[in-house]
């Protein structure tokens, strides 16, 4: 299966309420997108590697934000070390940081962050059980 095939079969895809996530990715840890969705602003180099960095450091995103695609982002719950959240409005990220890839998903209303948690880490779970 391509990398595409898992953003617009498994993190693109309907939700139970019919809606889906506004964009979605799954880029390297060098910062090197492998595929995302037609929507999806791209991770600049310095944004991936402040990413890199709060997964190796938790709380290092905390004071200044979370940003993709030059937009900010609050730092949220998340997993230290595994899974970062940020919220923008009634919109948020979801990040999950698998053995090379981290896999990002962008959500708007109607959907939920719980709905996005779901999608972004089962298949960050799944991609981490293929040690990818």
């Amino acid at each position: 299966m391509s990398w595409q095939t898992y953003v617009d079969e498994h993190l693109m895809c309907d939700l139970s309420n019919g809606s889906r996530l506004s964009s979605a990715a799954i880029y390297g840890h060098d910062g090197t997108p492998w595929a995302y969705s037609e929507s999806f602003p791209q991770l600049k180099p310095e944004e991936a590697a402040a990413i890199m960095n709060d997964f190796e450091n938790p709380g290092t995103l905390a004071p200044t934000g979370l940003f993709i695609g030059g937009t900010k982002y609050m730092v949220i719950q998340g997993e230290p070390g595994f899974v970062i959240r940020g919220k923008k409005g009634s919109g948020g990220v979801t990040l999950k940081k698998t053995t090379c890839a981290l896999v990002i998903g962008i959500y708007d209303e109607p959907v939920t962050p719980g709905d996005c948690n779901m999608v972004v880490e089962r298949l960050g779970d799944y991609l981490i059980d293929q040690n990818f």
